[in-house]
This record gives structure tokens, sequence and C-alpha cells, in this order.
């Protein structure tokens, strides 16, 4: 079935919430996409509860402030929901049962923030082979390359030590251009006969939390919103909800047949295609 190229504008009367992604559709990277804020803020005025959805390793909170300091109104959406944020309420429920007490944890993250396990019962060590998880929450590939993180990994992978993702992306805008993500570093670890437990886009939890956040609306009359085919539209499609690919983000530039083609290739539909975020 050929895409069908929209603007926000023409479907957005017909859905009740909306699940909106961060980077590749409001940011460009570091920075922002022109009149994004403005349209959020116009699609807010409509009175339907707007949550945006992240695959960002970083909690929500940090994630909401970058934002308002990009020019973002508070108040035109309701917060954000991190892939972070799902790994730390996940990993609460674990202690005691899937990980110890105490359980000394080996984290990739970066800008050395170490949200990822503030507030449990959990300790950092800069030991890998003295860690109980390996947790990759970022990637700094504007410092390290693969063949750093594979050194790390074999290291885990030969203790059989368990992984957790909180950032499923395997490509990241960053101001250098595309580089490769968290998600990329994760896959590795699988590639090294390692196990990984994934969080955020396209896998269950954070769209059952994200609903719940919302009020438990019908799952067909929310529109999730994203650049990525493989995490937005996939996990949007798996979710029940409508979905919008923006020819923005990790595949700007591409054209729709190409695009059509890489959807296809995933065994996704996105049910509007459209050429930005505006409103």
């Amino acid at each position: 079935m050929a895409f069908r190229e929209v603007a926000l504008t023409e479907v957005a009367a017909d859905f009740d919430a909306f699940l909106i992604d961060q980077f590749g559709v409001l940011l460009n990277g570091p920075g922002i996409y022109p009149g994004t804020p403005e349209s959020l803020s116009r699609l807010a005025a409509l009175g339907k509860p707007i949550l945006l959805l992240s695959n960002s390793g970083k909690r929500s909170g940090p994630n909401e402030q970058r934002l308002v300091d990009r020019g973002f109104a508070r108040e035109a959406f309701m917060g954000v929901l991190s892939s972070g944020e799902a790994a730390h309420f996940a990993l609460q429920e674990a202690i005691g049962n899937q990980l110890p007490v105490g359980a000394k944890v080996f984290l990739i993250a970066r800008d050395q923030d170490r949200s990822a396990i503030e507030g449990l019962d959990l300790a950092l060590t800069d030991q890998i082979d003295a860690a109980d998880l390996l947790l990759i929450a970022a990637s700094e590939a504007e410092h390290h390359t693969l063949d750093y993180y594979e050194a790390l990994l074999k290291i885990a992978a030969k203790k059989h030590m368990p992984c957790w993702c909180s950032n499923p992306d395997q490509t990241m805008l960053t101001e250098a251009g595309k580089m490769f993500g968290a998600g990329r570093i994760a896959k590795l670890y699988e590639d090294l006969g390692g196990e990984v437990q994934w969080f955020g886009k396209p896998h269950p939890l954070i769209y059952d939390i994200a609903l719940k956040k919302l009020g438990g609306p019908s799952p067909s009359k929310v529109l999730c919103i994203g650049d990525s085919p493989q995490h937005d539209i996939r996990g949007g499609q798996d979710a029940g909800c409508a979905t919008a690919l923006v020819r923005t983000g990790i595949h700007e530039g591409t054209t729709i047949a190409d695009l059509q083609a890489i959807c296809e290739k995933q065994h996704v539909q996105p049910d509007f295609l459209l050429s930005r975020f505006t409103f």
C-alpha cells in the first residue's frame, strides 16, 4: 500500500491523545527543528493530552528540562516518558528478585549521567569484571569506537553478565551527524553471546506505561509520531495505536520510495506520512 502523505492539521482532530518522539521530530540533535515549539503549543491548544515518548536513557526530568531550555512551553506537554524512566521503574521492581540488594552496576552512559540508578539500592562500579549488571543507557560514539566498547563487552559476556539496555536506538543524532547509539552497543553484546533485556520503543512496557499516563484511551485513538520505522512505527503499531512517520530525523533526505522500501523490509506500515512536525 502506498504511503499517504498528509499534514498533521488534517488528521489531528481524529485522535484523543498523542505520543510524540523527541529526537528526529522536535529536536535535530542538540538543537530544534524550526517552528517545532510553536507547533507543539498549537497542537496542545486542542485540549488533548500530549506525552513525549523518547528512547533516551536519561530519566524523564532531564529530558523535560532540555525541552524547556530549547524553547518548548512546559504546559504544552504532560511530560516526557523516557526509556530510561521505564528501565528505572523496572530496576526498582527487580531489586530483591532478579537482582540482589546492593548489586554492583557497570553503567555505560553519557554526560556523566548517573540518574539511571538514582534512589535505588544499587552501587555503581567502574570495574566491569566486578559488576552484577551491565546497564547501557547511552553511547559516547563521539569519543569511543565500537572496538572500545567491544573490549568492555567481551569481559561481561565471558561472565554471562545480564545486560539491560535503556535506549534501543541504533542510531543517534549528534552535532557531528549520525552516529551509533546505545542500541548498537547492546546489539554488539548480543552478537558476543550476551543476553539483553530491552527497554523503550518498540518494546511493550513503555507503551503500557504511556497509555496509563494518558488516562487509558483506546489505543486506536492515540497517534504515535516518530522518525524511526524500527522503533516508533513498530512500537506504535504493536501497541494498537495509529502511527505517523515524519521525514526528518534518521531518514531525512530519503526519498518516499526508499522510505517505503525500508518500512516494507521491517514489516511496518505507518498510517500517515508527514513531511515534518508542524501544526
